[in-house]
């Protein structure tokens, strides 16, 4: 399974994200059956950190971000990516102008997988304050726990209807 995070310029929300859904799955019984990246959709910081902001705040969680580098969506990602979760609206519109319209059934909103009800978007935090950091940290983990239990009744699921052969 392949998952793919994105905002508009892989430095705050969708790197805070891939932390955080990396150390969820490490943590759970799907280490080392899903594969987890980034991306931005815009080329602005392309092979830089994350804003260091974004590095402390996920750091106060237990996340690590510090080894992640900004990168722009390729031609092949939503390809090869089974779910393609964005921050936003704005980055969902962004990603069906470039993909094929077969696949645009991959691109979803992360925080169809949790959050609060009254939330469909992570604002970015970029031009924020502290606290706005905080806040997305905040709807990316409730999504990112969403995602995960989600990931796990479906491969239950799958576990269930496997035929077994009979001795």
């Amino acid at each position: 399974m392949k998952i793919l995070f994105v905002c508009t310029a892989n430095i705050c929300r969708s790197p805070t994200a891939e932390g955080v859904f990396r150390k969820l799955v490490t943590d759970s019984l799907l280490d080392g059956q899903i594969e987890i990246d980034s991306v931005g959709t815009h080329d602005y910081h392309v092979g830089e950190a994350p804003d260091p902001r974004a590095i402390k705040h996920a750091a106060n969680r237990g996340y690590d971000l510090s080894a992640l580098r900004a990168r722009q969506i390729g031609p092949d990602d939503i390809e090869r990516f089974d779910y393609v979760l964005a921050m936003d609206e704005t980055n969902i519109k962004n990603l069906k102008a470039m993909c094929p319209t077969r696949l645009s059934q991959k691109i979803e909103l992360l925080l169809d997988y949790g959050g609060e009800p009254d939330e469909r978007e992570v604002p970015d935090p970029y031009q924020g304050k502290p606290r706005d950091f905080e806040r997305a940290l905040d709807l990316i983990e409730a999504a990112c726990r969403g995602l995960l239990a989600y990931l796990l009744d479906l491969q239950r699921m799958r576990a269930a209807t496997t035929v077994r052969p009979v001795p």
